[in-house]
């Protein structure tokens, strides 16, 4: 007698999202699925990567996260182009970190000419991230998204406090929002409410649960996010079939384990340590559901996408 492998019967199905114009849009979504299952259905398209660019000199960064992008960190534009023309981004991710009212608190006027600037400079989606200070973020992402009117960014984070305002304007001016909440699957599914409520179709929501790297709480985001998923296929909740996106770049790289020097508490060479930290977190995530994972490093990158192939091969 044959051996059957016995297999899930799942009901629903994550909606699929378009991000960005033209010809390089990028649709997420549409697995039918747990993530990489592809024994029991369908996913229908590999997750993406996006690349981190922020709009001012990064701060504190290891020595070899800025190892890739010298010469340009100064220059939001020309490092964007960079991640594009020489490690082949798919997306973009730029951290409006200047705006922040605890560092430089630049205004919504001059961040809103930044970015701008790098979507009129390329060709692939934009991912346009705050403060999470709610105050900063609705002046900011509400005039980011009337100066790129029909651009199709993705405006995050998006949090309960703050959705009304910058949900209205991503309705107004034709842009998707990242409904971000604090690791918590009732959360999300509330806030997703919340959005549909204020008249933002689910095909311009994609959900952030907040997330971490490994050794910093990444097995509660990995149930949490597991939870959404079982949420969307098997128990047909249509509020949380939604694409995941996780901010993990950063969360990787303020880590003390990638600042520490070579050799220190026996773990050996910083670079290599720093690298395989963020694809081992985005992993890990991917795993978990992400649609899109937001990434800094170069041979992080490739590190992931070398796993992906070989999962999906």
């Amino acid at each position: 007698m044959a051996f059957e492998i016995p297999k899930t019967s799942y009901t629903g199905k994550i909606k699929e999202v378009v991000l960005g114009k033209g010809d390089k849009a990028v649709t997420v979504g549409g697995e039918s699925v747990y993530p990489f299952y592809l024994f029991e259905g369908e996913m229908p398209r590999l997750p993406k990567i996006a690349m981190e660019v922020y709009d001012s000199e990064p701060e504190e960064w290891a020595e070899a996260a800025l190892e890739p992008f010298a010469g340009v960190t100064n220059d939001p534009v020309a490092w964007a182009k960079k991640c594009i023309d020489e490690y082949g981004a798919e997306m973009i991710c730029l951290q409006l970190a200047s705006t922040d009212p605890n560092s430089l608190d630049r205004g919504a006027d001059e961040a809103a000419e930044v970015v701008k600037e790098v979507a009129d400079a390329i060709d692939v989606p934009l991912i346009v991230w705050g403060t999470a200070n709610h105050d900063k973020d609705i002046q900011v992402l509400t005039k980011v998204a009337e100066v790129c009117q029909g651009k199709n960014l993705i405006l995050g984070p998006v949090e309960e406090g703050d959705h009304k305002r910058i949900g209205a304007s991503a309705i107004g001016y034709n842009h998707t929002v990242v409904a971000s909440t604090p690791i918590d699957i009732n959360l999300a599914k509330q806030l997703n409410i919340l959005l549909g409520n204020l008249g933002v179709p689910d095909k311009q929501i994609i959900m952030d649960p907040t997330v971490s790297g490994i050794g910093y709480g990444v097995e509660y985001c990995y149930s949490v996010m597991e939870r959404m998923r079982m949420a969307a296929l098997t128990q047909q909740d249509e509020k949380l079939q939604l694409p995941i996106i996780c901010n993990v770049a950063k969360e990787v790289w303020k880590s003390k384990e990638v600042h520490l020097p070579d050799n220190e508490a026996n773990m050996g060479d910083a670079k290599k340590r720093g690298i395989l930290l963020e694809a081992m977190s985005a992993m890990t995530l991917l795993l978990a559901g992400g649609d899109i994972i937001v990434m800094r490093h170069p041979e992080a990158i490739k590190l992931v996408k070398e796993m992906l192939a070989d999962l999906t091969a």
